[in-house]
Formats: structure tokens, C-alpha cells, sequence
């Protein structure tokens, strides 16, 4: 058996990709996304040096996460309670604003301008008080607490991104919800047996996310994808993907002889 990966991607329109890869290589990101983007691009992602440098040499911008900042502190929370205590409140805080956000509706320049006023100074606060702690340490052997500090004062531009762009959430957390189907699956099935199974769980397992996130029925879109895609120009086979055709084949889906007969 061979330990391989799925690279979960979510794209601006709500839509989940789940591409197959033998390796973790850096070079998949490249695979995946190509090097030409339109202006004012932003990839954000966990803190993996990969997309660092892929965000560099593809020149777009790559913000950071901050659910994933926060679980670095939460792995020295034994070592350093008091302390791990004070960074989640700190962060905490920028949660409340977003949440503030969402009750109030906001978007584009309104949304970029409550963050600049409400977020930016807990952020930078955020920071004042890593620097402090890192000064503090001084030269004492690393702990998992400083090794928190250190990641996040490291990332602390790509954490920032989301400030300035409001079309930019703070984390990665819409991705982590909707890759669950990928590690239960991991436990239900155990493995996929071959790599080209593999990348078929993937296709299936994308078409099957991204239809929930559009609230779309799985099996109604499936019958009709499956019969349509037969007749369907291959030059047009987008159309056929979910969010697509919610637009156009929604209303009059084909059905399934099976279906006709249960109604």
C-alpha cells in the first residue's frame, strides 16, 4: 500500500476540488493552479512553506490562516496556560468582529473599512505582544510556546491580507468544513486500493461537496449528469458541473426511469 494525497481547493465561486497527487511535492501547486492568474489574486492557505513559494513565483497575493495560527498556541497550552490563555482571547477578539460583520451585512468597501477600524488595532496588538514575549524569552531553549510566537510573527503579512481585502475571510475554516467527506471516507472505505481509484473518489467526492454548497440534490443532479453527458457537446462539458448547472438544467433535470416509477 502507498500513502498518497488528495489537495483540497476551494474556489472563489463556492466550488470544492479534491485533485489526487502521489506526493506532497511543491510542484502540485503548480499542477493545480498554473502560474497565470488574473490581477489582484490571492491564494490563501494554511502555513506550509510550499504555497509561499508558490504564491512568489506566480506574483499574486497569499494570505494566511489564523484558525491554524491559533492551534499552534493551543499545542503549548499545558506548558504555558496564563499565557495561551492571553493569545486566544487576543485572537478571539478578531473572531468577534467578524462576527459583527456578518450581523451587520457588510461587504466590499464597507466590510474593508469596519476591519480596518475594529480589526487592525487588535491585530497589531496581537503582534506587540508576540514581539514582547519573543524579547522576553531572550536566548532560552525553544519551547512549543515560543515556537507559536515564532509562527505567527514569521507569517505576519500573509495573517494581515485579510484586512485589507474584504473578499479575503481569516481562515481557511469554509475549507476544513467541506473536506470532512475525504477523512471519513478514509475511515468507512479504508483506502481507495489503487491510485486511479483514488482520483476517482476525488472527482466524485468534489461533485458531491459542490452540489451540497449550492444546495443542489446529489441524486437528482447525478441522473441527469450521468444521461446528459452522452449527448452533451465536449466543448461545453463546464455546463455540466455543479454550480453550472443549477443555472441551466435545474428546473427540467432529466430523470430515471426508476423515478418515474416510484412517482
Amino acid at each position: 500500500m502507498r500513502l498518497a494525497y488528495f489537495w483540497p481547493t476551494y474556489g472563489e465561486h463556492n466550488e470544492v476540488c479534491f485533485p489526487f497527487f502521489p506526493s506532497r511535492e511543491a510542484g502540485n501547486i503548480e499542477a493545480i493552479f498554473g502560474l497565470e492568474h488574473p490581477p489582484k489574486s490571492v491564494i490563501l492557505t494554511d502555513g506550509a512553506a510550499a504555497y509561499a513559494s508558490y504564491a512568489k513565483k506566480a506574483g499574486i497575493d497569499h494570505a494566511l490562516c489564523w484558525s491554524h495560527s491559533r492551534r499552534e498556541f493551543i499545542a503549548a497550552q499545558d506548558e504555558e496556560p496564563k499565557l495561551v490563555l492571553q493569545a486566544l482571547k487576543r485572537i478571539g477578539a478578531i473572531y468577534e468582529i467578524e462576527e459583527d460583520i456578518k450581523a451587520l451585512g457588510l461587504s466590499g468597501e464597507a466590510k474593508q473599512l469596519h476591519r480596518l477600524t475594529h480589526s487592525k488595532p487588535h491585530v497589531e496588538a496581537f503582534f506587540a505582544w508576540v514581539d514582547h514575549h519573543l524579547q522576553e524569552h531572550g536566548l532560552r531553549p525553544a519551547t512549543l510556546f515560543t515556537e507559536a510566537l515564532n509562527y505567527v510573527r514569521k507569517r505576519r503579512l500573509g495573517l494581515e491580507v485579510f484586512l485589507t481585502d474584504p473578499d479575503v475571510p481569516p481562515d481557511t475554516n469554509h475549507l476544513e468544513r467541506s473536506l470532512r467527506a475525504i477523512p471519513m471516507g478514509r475511515k468507512n472505505w479504508n483506502f481507495c486500493w489503487t491510485e486511479l481509484g483514488a482520483k476517482h473518489v476525488g472527482i466524485v467526492q468534489s461533485l458531491i461537496v459542490t452540489c451540497r454548497l449550492h444546495g443542489i440534490d446529489i441524486y437528482t443532479y447525478l441522473v441527469d449528469v450521468l444521461q446528459r453527458v452522452g449527448q452533451h457537446p465536449a466543448s461545453r462539458v463546464a455546463e455540466l458541473t455543479p454550480r453550472q448547472w443549477k443555472k441551466l438544467f435545474a428546473t427540467d433535470p432529466l430523470r430515471s426511469p426508476l423515478m418515474t416509477l416510484v412517482e
